[in-house]
Formats: structure tokens, sequence, C-alpha cells
């Protein structure tokens, strides 16, 4: 008996171990030295990770448990041979699990989920941030580590485990000791004896989201989140019903009191190109307080057209980004919509109203269009033509990690613009050169990043002025968008509202005249403002505003990160981690709107699950 349960002890403590050596070993990679971490925090985040590193490791010995038990009853059980595949699928497990997290995170700032498989559909694109080389020492690591592991599993574990010998009696209590030992294994899986279950909260410990991230076991954080993936409706119950309905209300004017009061262009039916901008966030615009010298084409063309200077992004990646622009449904901190057709199916599209006004549409990419299931929501969204990287030549699809350079296909869309007949038409355009790992062909900055995004300022500047001496530029509304912001410089906070702070300008012949709107607004108001501007209806977009309408009383902004959300309006910002259950970032220009914005929001995120629930 004895026997059995140092072995079961052992094999415990071993993966108990494992997990707290992985998390310097983490910190270290993803830059703690460079973050300013203490030798204290180390510490720290191994002492606050310790709850469910247990968590983890209960869960891994229910299998050995179980053989264990078995074992009493069977003479010269093999317990190693028959564990071994267990050990090596487990240890595998671990090491794929720990590495993909260490090297995801520099480049996501959140810990290991379920996203992870919303972009394994397509694995060049998944991989295209990263070059071969990265590839290849990650799996020769993985290897490794898996073969350490499982090298240790299989030593530590007995060949063979003697029946239980003695009286029935004796047997038969040494087996109620046993089942005694799975209780306690079951305790450690549940997270303790407390009503409150093992969850991703439980080790964060600081305001600094790096080490609460750091203390999270991230095997339980990826399975945690799966759990989590289909209970829309039931995910954020911050209020009951009443309380919800109250502080959601007035939000969002009706469309028939959100008629436009100033007409920004000079027809009904211009032909609409809409820009969206790979990450091209507000810490790349001088205006903004950003970047000096980056983007000077968009700062050129802002004076030129309706600049709208006080505009949030929705969400933090592009996937997401996308259905806020298209569509105006806010972005969700643990779901991508995008990835979900039957739900995706039922929401809107600006597109869509469009061809129910004559319009014919078209979509350009220069990446993969099956990437995080863009093709399925582009077509069901109305758009009747779509291009994308296998529609160029093998060299241009080469010009850059994620596809065709941004210099490409601008210069396909020029083309394509200037040669098309008849009208009205709308077409959309995502970018992608200003991505990881921003291998670009030009040389203006030596840092890489802001030389990625200063190359496709330079693009855009050069397609506009060519569009200019066109005759495609008397009836064209440009509007350049970015789908999500970017944390820049390296370490910045990146939940923060300047990192979501984008620009959004309208430009073309049909632009009455320059302006600059400052309203605080969002992205997903883009569809209610432009269809109104058109004298279009705009009822089915019931997140958007038209910001330049009669019934736009109350602005505010709304954002969402992983797992969290920031709400905005003039009496300050508060963004809030909703696995922590605590505010990370707040500024108060007048104290009193504090309490009043966290619950609105709450009351906001708690609204749009519930959406997505009944869908």
């Amino acid at each position: 008996m004895k026997s059995r349960l140092r072995y079961l002890a052992t094999y415990y403590l071993e993966f108990l171990l494992v997990f707290v050596v992985q998390k310097p070993l983490f910190m270290l990679y993803c830059g703690a030295a460079g973050r300013g971490v203490a030798l204290g925090d180390y510490f720290r985040v191994v002492w606050h990770g310790l709850g469910l590193d247990a968590t983890v490791a209960a869960y891994l010995t229910v299998v050995p448990w179980l053989a264990v038990t078995v074992s009493h009853w069977v003479r010269e059980f093999p317990l190693r041979k028959v564990l071994a595949p267990y050990h090596i699928i487990v240890a595998l497990l671990v090491s794929v699990i720990f590495c993909v997290d260490a090297a995801l995170y520099p480049f996501w700032d959140f810990k290991l989920d379920a996203s992870v498989f919303l972009y394994l559909d397509s694995p060049k694109d998944a991989l295209a941030s990263v070059s071969w080389g990265f590839v290849a020492v990650g799996v020769l690591v993985i290897l490794l580590l898996t073969a350490g592991l499982a090298w240790l599993l299989v030593r530590t574990t007995p060949r063979r485990l003697p029946e239980t010998s003695g009286s029935w009696l004796a047997r038969v209590s040494q087996m109620v000791a046993m089942l005694l030992v799975g209780g306690l294994v079951f305790v450690g899986m549940r997270g303790g004896l407390s009503e409150s279950t093992a969850n991703v909260g439980k080790s964060y410990f600081c305001n600094d989201q790096f080490l609460n991230h750091a203390a999270v076991n991230p095997h339980f954080s990826l399975f945690y989140s799966l759990s989590k993936q289909e209970d829309f409706a039931d995910e954020f119950d911050f209020f009951d019903e009443p309380q919800r309905a109250a502080l959601v209300e007035g939000l969002f004017p009706d469309s028939a009191e959100n008629d436009t009061t100033l007409s920004l262009l000079t027809t009904d039916r211009p032909n609409v190109l809409l820009i969206i901008m790979e990450g091209f966030g507000g810490v790349f615009v001088e205006d903004f307080g950003g970047a000096s010298g980056v983007a000077p084409q968009l700062g050129r063309l802002a004076d030129e057209g309706v600049f709208f200077t006080n505009c949030y992004a929705g969400s933090f990646r592009t996937d997401r980004g996308m259905v806020c622009v298209l569509s105006a449904f806010p972005g969700l901190p643990t779901a991508s919509v995008m990835k979900l057709p039957a739900k995706s199916r039922t929401l809107p599209a600006i597109s869509e109203e469009l061809v129910k006004a004559g319009y014919r549409t078209d979509f350009l990419y220069g990446g993969d269009i099956n990437f995080t299931n863009t093709k399925s929501f582009l077509l069901s969204k109305g758009y009747q033509h779509i291009t994308s990287d296998v529609d160029f030549s093998s060299e241009e699809r080469g010009s850059c990690s994620w596809g065709v350079s941004d210099e490409m296909t601008f210069d396909r869309l020029y083309r394509e613009l200037v040669q098309r007949k008849g009208g009205p038409w709308h077409t959309a355009f995502l970018t992608l050169s200003s991505h990881e790992p921003f291998d670009v062909p030009y040389h203006r900055f030596d840092d890489p990043v802001a030389n990625a995004f200063s190359y496709t300022d330079s693009c855009l500047g050069s397609f506009v002025d060519r569009l200019k001496g066109t005759p495609v530029w008397d009836s064209l509304l440009i509007v350049c968008v970015p789908d999500h912001g970017f944390v820049y410089p390296s370490g910045a906070a990146p939940h923060a509202p300047r990192i979501h702070h984008i620009p959004m300008l309208w430009l073309g012949g049909a632009v009455r005249q320059p302006m600059r709107v400052d309203k605080l607004m969002n992205q997903t108001d883009l569809a209610a403002t432009l269809l109104a501007q058109m004298h279009l209806d705009h009822s089915r977009f019931a997140y958007s505003r038209n910001v330049m309408g009669g019934g736009y009383r109350y602005p505010f902004a709304f954002y969402t990160f992983n797992n969290g959300f920031a709400f905005i309006d003039s009496t300050g910002a508060s963004v809030y981690d909703n696995t922590g259950r605590h505010l990370i970032h707040e500024d108060n220009i007048t104290p009193e709107g504090s309490r009043k914005r966290l619950d609105q929001g709450k009351a906001l995120l708690q609204t749009l699950y519930d959406d997505l629930g009944r869908r």
C-alpha cells in the first residue's frame, strides 16, 4: 500500500515541479528583464500560480490513480507497460502547450486559450509572422522537453505492482483508502473545498498583467477557455435583467431619431472604397501623439477629407475588427463571431445594404482569404467577388510573409478601379504589410515596426494621388479605417485607451469639404454614419450610431481585449479585466463617473453576449 501511495505522490509532485519551473522560464523568454521584473516577483508568480498548477497536476494524476486502483485486484500488474503510452502523450501535450504559450505571448499579450484554434485552419498564415528557423527551433525544443519529461515519468513508474496481500477485509480497507485518495485527487481538480471552483482569475494577484499572466498555468487556461466557448448567453451575467436594461438604455439611439443633421457628401450614391488598414493605430499618427514621421501621407490626406479624430477600435485582432467594421457588431473578449457561421450570418453588413441599393460589391486581400473563416463570412455578407492571393502570380505571393505586399495590391486595386465601367460599386480592401514579421521592400526607419507602417502609409498616399487624376475620383468616397490598434512601442500597456485609439478618414471627390469630427465614437459607428449619409436604412445595425445625427447625445467608446473591456465617455476611461475582476486602468476626468462607466461597460458586455446567445 505504501509503495502505491508513494508512487502517486511522486507522480503528482513531479508535475507540480514541472509547472513551477515553467514559470520563470516563461518570464525570461517573454522579456521579464526588460519589463523591470524584480527577483521577488518571480517568487510571487510561483506562489500565486501554485493553486492552478496543483489543479492541473491533479487532473494528470487521475489515470495513474485508476491504474494503481485496478492493480489491487490483478496479480503482478505491469504498471509501467500500461502507463507508458499515457506518459508519452501527456509529456508531449505539456511540452507543446508550454512552448506555444511562450512563443505566442510576445505577439498576443495574453495567455494561451481557445483563440489559438481560430487560426489553425490555415497553418501557412498562422506561421507567417515567424521564420522557419523559429519554427524549427520550437519543434526541436518541444521534442527535447517531451523526451525528457516522458523519460522521467517512465523511470519513476514501478515496472510491476504486486497484488495486494492479506485477508479480504484488509484488501477492502486498502481499497477504501485508495478511494479516499481518489477523493483528494477530485478536490485538487476542483481547486479546493470552497464554493468557488478553480478558475484563471485565482492566479491573478497584482495590477501588472504580465505577472498575472505568468502565474496562470497555460494548460489550465487553454482547457478552461475551451469549456466556456458555447455558453454565450450565460457567460457574463453581471446584473439582473431590469438593471441591465436600465444601464444600456440610451446608449444606442434608434434610427428614427438618428437622422443626419450635417451632410458630408455631395451625392447620395458615391462609389464606396473601404480601405481596412492592418493594425494602423493612432500610435503611428502624430496628430494623436503617436510616433513622429511614420505616417506623413495620412497626416497630409487628413487635411483633405473628413477626419474622425476620436474613434476607437472595437477589438484587438483582425477577424474581430473586420466584424466591427463591416457588421457593426462590437468585438467580444472571449469569442470570434467570424468563426461562428451560424451566428455571423445573422449579422447585418454594410455590403448587404449597398447590394440592396443596387451596388456591385467586391473584396480584395493579398493573403489567404480562408484564414479565420474570412471567405465564408464575406460571401455571406453580400460580397459578390473576392480577389485574394491565389489571383496573383507566385512571384507576387512571395513578396510578403502574409502574401502580396501592399504596394502590389494597391497597384492591382488602382488598375481595377480605372478600368471599371458603370456603377455604383463598393470595394473593400484589407492591407497586410503592417503585420509581423514586418518584412517590407522599404527602408525608411531602422525600427522594423515603424518602417512597415510607414511603408503602408506611403502606399496609401501614392494610391490616392494617382486616383486624383482619373475620372474615378469625382464620384468616389474612400473610407480609411484600421481593423484594430497596435501595441507600440514595445512594452506599452496593451489595453490602454491610446493603443485602441484609431484614425478614420473619408476622402474623395464625393466629400463635400474637409473637416475634423472630434466626437467620441467607435469603429462600429461607421455603418450607421455612412448609410445615413447615403439616406439608406441602418435600423438593422443595433450597435452602430450615426455620429452626425441629432440623436447622438451621449458620446462614448467601448472596446474589448482578451477577456476584458474598456468604457470611455466624457468623465474618463475605465479598463476592466474580467478574469481578475478588477480595474487595470482608469482615467478620471470627473471622479463621479467611475462607477457608472464600469457598470455601463459590464451591462453592454452582458447585452452583447445575451444577443449572441439568442442568434
